[in-house]
């Protein structure tokens, strides 16, 4: 590894203040930092694009919470580049790593003594009129939402063109095994290990309560169509990208090609991030 990626939450002090310091760190040791332009303007380094940076990174170092590590693995995840997520905040459910850990993680990257959780990713599609109108690659989860505004919005649902149902509900989540702790568990959704291969179909307030999430295979193909005329519906990737819906619209969503490569932190496990983060056995 000679070329490091460097991506962090751009406007926090905290995190420009790490990378700075990280890219000292680098050309000390002969390495060649690569830095996202809009970081690099708070820094003393050259900008790189994004798409440059993809084509060129050995390793990817994230600085700052899940919601960065998730746009940067969406940038990256053609390329299945290792990603160590550092968390500067608050105990991510990505973002293992502490900033007390970065250089001893970063020496045993560097040295090939590390290890990956390989994490499912999907494809999202949209058909309008025949024509794909979008495509998204997603860590997290697809999500379809009305507008605050709208009536309840009927989702005509199949799972490998077999039909599943008609959902009646404000909207529809399609989840990876990583994103069942996000949007899906506050819906109700199960929690899933991130090792394990599959798609999380979880209603948003079913108009009927005996609607619930239902767990496929990860080689399934799901397909939902938008039957609700005259309504605001909004179709969100990772809960940072967005499409406006139209009626008799397709989404196509199936697991991606390529996975995302996080480095796994060796002083915590994931049922210790469950436990922290949901606080269980605490009263």
């Amino acid at each position: 590894m000679k070329k490091i990626a460097i991506f962090a939450k751009v406007h926090d002090p905290r995190c420009q203040g790490v990378a700075d310091e990280l890219v000292a760190w680098l050309g000390e040791r002969g390495l060649v930092p690569l830095v996202e332009a809009h970081l690099a303007k708070h820094l003393r380094a050259a900008g790189m694009d994004e798409e440059d940076i993809r084509g060129q990174a050995d390793l990817v170092v994230v600085l700052g919470g899940d919601g960065t590590l998730i746009s940067v693995a969406r940038l990256v995840g053609a390329r299945e580049v290792p990603i160590l997520g550092v968390n500067l905040g608050s105990l991510g459910f990505l973002t293992e790593i502490t900033l007390d850990e970065l250089y001893p993680a970063l020496e045993r990257c560097l040295s090939g003594d590390y290890e990956v959780s390989e994490r499912m990713m999907l494809r999202a599609t949209v058909v309008r009129e025949g024509k794909e109108i979008a495509s998204h690659r997603v860590l997290n989860d697809v999500v379809i939402n009305k507008g605050a505004l709208a009536r309840i919005v009927d989702l005509e649902t199949a799972v490998d063109d077999r039909w599943l149902t008609t959902f009646k509900a404000d909207g529809l989540i399609i989840s990876t095994p990583t994103g069942s702790t996000g949007y899906s568990l506050a819906a109700n959704g199960p929690i899933v290990h991130p090792a394990l291969d599959c798609l999380v179909i979880t209603p948003i307030c079913p108009h009927t309560l005996t609607n619930r999430p239902i767990v496929v295979a990860s080689d399934a193909v799901v397909t939902v169509r938008l039957q609700s005329a005259n309504e605001d519906v909004f179709l969100t990737l990772d809960g940072q990208v967005g499409v406006e819906l139209r009626s008799g619209d397709l989404i196509r969503i199936r697991r991606a090609r390529h996975r995302a490569r996080l480095v796994a932190s060796r002083s915590k496990d994931y049922f210790e991030v469950l436990r922290t983060k949901l606080k269980w056995g605490e009263r």
